[in-house]
């Protein structure tokens, strides 16, 4: 018998993105940052979510993607790490999913790059694939390293 893995899921230009549902503290959308002088790239700046001082780390930037367009604005998704709370800016938000997690696969061999450092594995989808972020090293990436 298989188990069913849920997941919030994102769009990052043309490729599909999944977080766990139980690491997602909410999803918004945009919301106006303060930049940090100094900071490392990664790190768009800060919001404030209902008084809580939350890091905003532009996945488009993690990932090492063209920084997205300046007439777009991105969502949050706002995952719990032991640090606290963390924002995750993406291009759009999809749905909660659920795949079974016999379809799991380990990250295909096209994925190259930081991105492959960054990802658990893929679900293949009837017209996609849903590519499985690892939050704890994408949260962890932001220690200067970048």
């Amino acid at each position: 018998m298989s188990d069913d893995a849920q997941y919030c899921t994102f769009r990052l230009g043309s490729l599909f993105f999944g977080v766990e549902v139980t690491k997602v503290q909410e999803v918004i959308r945009y919301q106006e940052m303060t930049p940090i002088p100094l900071a490392q790239r990664t790190v768009s700046g800060l919001i404030n979510l209902r008084g809580q001082i939350v890091t905003a780390i532009d996945l488009r930037r993690v990932l090492e993607f063209e920084d997205r367009p300046a007439d777009e604005r991105p969502m949050n998704v706002v995952i719990r790490t032991d640090e606290g709370a963390v924002s995750l800016l993406v291009d759009r938000i999809g749905d909660v999913m659920h795949v079974d997690s016999d379809s799991f696969e380990r990250v295909p061999d096209t994925v190259t790059g930081v991105a492959r450092d960054l990802i658990l594995g893929a679900y293949k989808l009837p017209d996609t694939l849903l590519l499985v972020l690892d939050t704890d090293r994408i949260v962890g990436s932001d220690d200067g390293s970048h």
